[in-house]
């Protein structure tokens, strides 16, 4: 068992002292060898009234206890008085907690300014006082732990708390600045959010949750952050009912929007640049003002070397607007774009496709894709693979670059996506765009990444896709380094797999596979591949693509195409024709995980892959967004959500934020909804959110209360707080609920 924290010949003041979470941290402090001076000014939470009656019944508990205390009535802002205390008292002081605060919610329009400035006076100015009062004496004995108390209020705001919350970003301010000046004399400086019950929150928390949120489960935090042994400074931290956690500043990489010093920026250049501006995916996590602003700087360096509008060392790219023709080399490629291609394909295109992923006779349900009589005959998913490749194959995107030609022989295919928005029909005549999104520099190579939408002759969109080409030796141009715009790769679960085939691969298998139409020679002459650095031709990487397609398909979709949605991959390593293949499998909820792996081998060729599927038969599965949910209760509330963003244009634009709804029934669940609100116009459906989207808020309760929440019968609030709904990730977004709910329920 670890050692006890103790605090023998420790001084503790702590404000605010006589209940609550003061009297809980005085208590501990002093039962560990700490003396204790109990500050409290004795009136009510609206910072009126006073008496000696709370500080000195927390003394006389400390006291009979077998500890030492003293009482100190003064206010917070006669912080001198108070630290005096300790000093007459006790001759030193190491420990100090500012913890004392009042209330004075109004709504912004209706707060005084005495409601301003007492809350101001309480929390920030008093706090200031008490420590600048305790900050020389910390200094001179060259050690210190000070705690702010701040409040989630603070960091996000809260209805009916403006004077509050300013009040209390105030401190995390203060806090941080008295961390960095006490640094070097060993004081350490923090800031705390708490969450207990207490006179504050009474009447606020429901009286089970009430009892749950002991202010004690908050005290050892506090005890930790004012050790000796503790070495954070300058840290935020929540506590509440035996929770603990760390917040951090978090920044997207923006961009710079200047291609030299002379340029004037328009607001329109920074419209244009607003997905950049705004976009998480590589975000910086900067630990001070300095970190804050150095790629401020650095960029200001960088336009007097670069002429192109990206930010350091970010995954910014050009904004749309920018036409490929200004720029020369790789960055030329940016945004130029193919006129749709038509591609017809019948039953014998597909069957040839099924045979050239190793689909054979044998093999269960093999003539629903080798026989275009049987009843279910289909195309593979993959199979979309087919008509996206013939719409680049002509070879004129290459043409379309400006001054850059590159060496076709040393392409690459680095990682590919899918993504079925119906199933494949049996024979159809598709036409597909094509459009360049982004250009990479990795230093050795170039990396091009094209989106393809392939539609029927209705003009529905049938599938899309994205590739992603490595072209050795074409980088060092300059260019970002990452890809905003790039379908993520996922990590398999860290386990044993679900699920495993072996698969052995024809030594003609690439002969075969490239009558579908990558007629590519790496694949059949052995001089070319010699070319590209290869003992002999390799098989293609869509081909073993395909047959981790199929596998998957079979195991998790009972070989029905329906259930299969989308598959993203990173080819890894090449194969060569008539080696055996692993494909290992992991299933967690819609999606399965899997990687493909060179049996003789033992490397990998596909990493970072999964396949997005359809737990549930089609044929009983209601997926419109009009009839899903069964007979839950809850499903017409979603209908009117998603009429409700069909009618309000502009809505997603304003709430950018995916939200996802599990519903359960009897605590299983029943069903999933996707309000999809990151972009206009925005959607909403059933089931989890699409391939290569993430939620940013993940919302479960019962179908019963979902119902009662659409129907104003059940606060959201209270909902929440006594664990009917529970709420993952950004809690302060479900406010922006509110307009898709009716008026009553107000999240």
């Amino acid at each position: 068992m670890s050692p006890q924290l103790l605090y023998d010949g420790q001084v503790a003041v702590i404000t605010g002292a006589g209940g609550g979470l003061g009297r809980a941290y005085a208590l501990q402090f002093g039962s560990r060898g700490a003396k204790v001076v109990v500050n409290d000014l004795g009136g009510d939470t609206k910072g009126q009234g006073q008496s000696s009656r709370a500080a000195d019944k927390v003394v006389e508990e400390i006291r009979q206890a077998g500890g030492v205390a003293v009482a100190n009535y003064d206010s917070v802002e006669d912080g001198e008085k108070i630290i005096q205390t300790a000093l007459d008292n006790f001759g030193r002081v190491d420990i100090l907690v500012n913890n004392a605060g009042i209330l004075r919610d109004k709504s912004f329009a209706r707060i005084s300014n005495d409601d301003w400035d007492l809350v101001h006076k309480v929390h920030l100015r008093g706090s200031f006082m008490v420590t600048r009062a305790a900050f020389p004496i910390m200094k001179k004995q060259k050690y210190g732990r000070i705690i702010m108390t701040a409040s989630t209020s603070g960091i996000f705001g809260n209805f009916g708390q403006a004077n509050y919350s300013a009040a209390k970003l105030g401190l995390l301010g203060l806090s941080n600045t008295v961390a960095i000046e006490g640094q070097k004399y060993n004081i350490h400086c923090n800031t705390i959010t708490p969450f207990g019950g207490t006179r504050m929150t009474e009447g606020i928390l429901p009286p089970d949750l009430f009892n749950e949120f002991k202010p004690e489960l908050v005290a050892p935090l506090v005890l930790w952050l004012c050790h000796q042994d503790c070495e954070d400074t300058r840290g935020l931290f929540l506590a509440g009912g035996g929770w603990y956690g760390k917040y951090r500043w978090e920044s997207t990489n923006g961009v710079m929007c200047r291609k030299s010093r002379e340029d004037v920026v328009t607001p329109e250049a920074v419209r244009d640049h607003w997905d950049i501006i705004t976009d998480f995916t590589q975000s910086l996590k900067p630990e001070s003002g300095e970190e804050a602003t150095a790629h401020l700087i650095e960029a200001m360096h960088d336009l007097d070397t670069k002429a192109s509008v990206n930010s350091h060392n970010t995954s910014a790219t050009s904004p749309p607007s920018a036409s490929p023709s200004d720029t020369a080399g790789p960055m030329s490629a940016l945004g130029v774009k193919l006129p749709p291609q038509p591609f017809t394909y019948g039953p014998r295109d597909a069957i040839l496709y099924a045979l050239g992923v190793g689909v054979s006779t044998k093999d269960e349900d093999a003539l629903n894709f080798l026989y275009e009589n049987s009843e279910d005959f289909s195309p593979i998913p993959t199979f979309c693979v087919i008509p996206a490749q013939a719409a680049m194959m002509d070879g004129s995107l290459f043409s379309k670059f400006s001054g850059w030609r590159p060496d076709l022989t040393k392409l690459l295919h680095g990682e590919m996506y899918v993504e079925l928005l119906k199933p494949l029909p049996s024979s159809a005549t598709l036409t597909t765009d094509m459009e360049v999104v982004d250009v990479m520099d990795k230093g050795s190579g170039a990396v091009l990444i094209y989106d393809t939408t392939s539609r029927d002759e209705a003009g529905e969109i049938v599938f899309r896709t994205q590739w992603s080409v490595f072209l050795v030796g074409e980088g060092n141009f300059g260019g970002p380094r990452k890809s905003a715009k790039a379908i993520p790769l996922l990590d398999h679960p860290s386990r044993a797999p679900d699920a495993s085939e072996e698969v052995l691969t024809g030594v003609d298998q690439a002969a075969l596979y490239r009558l579908c139409g990558d007629g590519n020679p790496l694949h059949i002459d052995p001089s070319f591949a010699a070319m590209g650095g290869f003992a002999q031709p390799i098989l293609h990487g869509l081909c073993f693509y395909g047959i981790s397609a199929r596998v998957i398909l079979k195991h998790y979709c009972g070989n029905d195409p329906s259930r299969f949605k989308a598959m993203k991959t990173r080819f890894a390593k090449p194969v060569i024709p008539g080696q055996r293949l692993v494909v290992d499998m992991w299933k967690e909820g819609s999606r399965v995980y899997f990687t493909c792996t060179v049996k003789e081998t033992g490397k990998a060729c596909l990493t970072g892959g999964y396949v997005d599927i359809t737990d549930k038969d089609p044929a009983s599965a209601v997926e419109d967004v009009t009839s899903a949910g069964g007979n839950l209760a809850s499903a017409s509330l979603f209908q009117e959500m998603a009429k409700k963003v069909a009618d309000t244009p502009g809505l997603a634009g304003k709430i950018k934020a995916v939200f996802l709804w599990n519903i359960n029934k009897n605590k299983a669940l029943a069903a999933q909804w996707t309000v999809d609100l990151k972009e206009d116009p925005g959607e909403v459906y059933a089931g989890p959110p699409k391939a290569g989207v993430k939620p940013n808020v993940t919302l479960t309760l019962e179908d019963s209360d979902m119902a009662d929440l659409g129907a104003g019968k059940l606060n959201p609030q209270k909902a929440f707080m006594s664990g009917k709904l529970k709420v993952t990730g950004n809690v302060m977004l479900t406010q922006k609920l509110q307009p898709l709910l009716r008026p009553q329920a107000k999240m």
